[in-house]
């Protein structure tokens, strides 16, 4: 089962730190991250890689976008 965090309607850094949050409680499984910008899109996708994490996906959903990130 993943994590979601919802940080749609929010602006950088705030997605960005809200996923970072997440990944030092997890050390491993499945995140989502809602984000409803292109640009936080790319920044969030940029700092879970930067901090080893897998992006699965990146899906558009609505009026913004679903990004899964695993680690194993």
């Amino acid at each position: 089962m993943s994590t979601i965090v919802d940080a749609q309607g929010l602006s950088c850094p705030q997605p960005v730190l809200m996923t970072m949050d997440e990944i030092k409680k997890a050390s491993q499984g499945e995140i989502e991250i809602l984000v409803d910008t292109h640009t936080s899109k790319e920044n969030v996708s940029r700092a879970a890689e930067s901090k080893g994490w897998e992006v699965k996906s990146v899906r558009e959903e609505g009026e913004g976008y679903r990004i899964t990130i695993i680690r194993s």
